[in-house]
């Protein structure tokens, strides 16, 4: 009766899977191989003419090249806010545990709330203001570090909790110093961990919408998301050119994902097994 209940479980988790992910994947592709006429309708049929390396062509070289010039600033956002967050979180994270003051409290309230507390985009809209960088790629950078950042320290203090601190008592006795202690002690073990953060909030950087277009106007500042708004307008939209971005935007996220999909999952729930 176990194996039986345990078959039709699986069975619809992978119908449920088709169609959440596979289904609107195929009708992605599907459209942005049509011409014009046929992606019009929106429909799930097969493309009676296939226009692959046109509908490539004009969505890259729309707009002077609109797309090329996003990726670049949508690669230098995610690198260099990941990279932040995965050096800043796990610093803060084995400060927090290995160090417990009056004040852990307190820092633990102020990084559950940033989980919890949506953004106030016209305050930080007005802070970026005063420093000068509203509408800059490093102003944009640091809302996504803080933003992401409560998550990251979230994942990495509980991996910290598994590492044994005698450990950093023997790196101590070594003569090594803190800033040497977390970088070739602690640092090199959260390795499982490291690759979730960075996969992880890769994808949700690289894949924002809503943050960019708040903090970071103007056509030459555009990120891959907003690219979406070339080939829409108030009356007509291009279809077949639209999903073709969709798609070209869709992949690199996806093909992360497949590549370190075990990496993840260990990441994860390496703080779990241990514990």
């Amino acid at each position: 009766m176990k194996n039986a209940t345990r078959t039709w479980l699986g069975v619809l988790s992978v119908a449920v899977s088709l169609v959440v992910f596979v289904i609107p994947f195929a009708f992605i592709v599907l459209t942005a191989v049509k011409d014009p006429q046929q992606a019009s309708r929106l429909d799930f049929s097969w493309p009676h003419r296939f226009q692959l390396v046109d509908n490539l062509v004009q969505v890259v070289q729309a707009r002077d090249y609109i797309l090329v010039i996003a990726f670049i600033n949508s690669v230098i956002l995610t690198v260099a806010s990941v990279a932040a967050m995965v050096v800043l979180g796990a610093m803060v994270a084995f400060v927090l545990q290995r160090r417990v003051t009056r004040w852990t409290g307190l820092i633990n309230f102020l990084v559950l709330s940033g989980l919890i507390i949506p953004p106030a985009v016209v305050p930080t809209i007005w802070v970026l203001q005063k420093a000068g960088l509203f509408g800059t790629l490093p102003g944009l950078i640091l809302v996504e570090i803080a933003f992401g950042l409560s998550f990251s320290i979230l994942l990495f203090r509980a991996f910290i909790a598994t590492i044994p601190r005698e450990l950093d008592e023997a790196a101590v006795i070594d003569g090594a110093s803190p800033l040497r202690l977390f970088f070739q002690v602690v640092f090199p073990v959260l390795r499982s961990v490291i690759v979730t953060v960075i996969v992880v909030q890769s994808v949700a950087v690289f894949n924002d919408f809503t943050n960019p277009l708040y903090f970071l106007p103007g056509e030459q500042n555009a990120t891959v998301q907003l690219t979406l708004f070339t080939f829409q307008s108030q009356y007509t939209t291009s279809y077949n050119l639209l999903f073709m971005d969709i798609l070209l935007i869709t992949v690199p996220p996806l093909v992360m994902f497949l590549f370190f999909n075990r990496q993840i999952v260990a990441g994860m729930t390496a703080g779990a097994v241990k514990g």
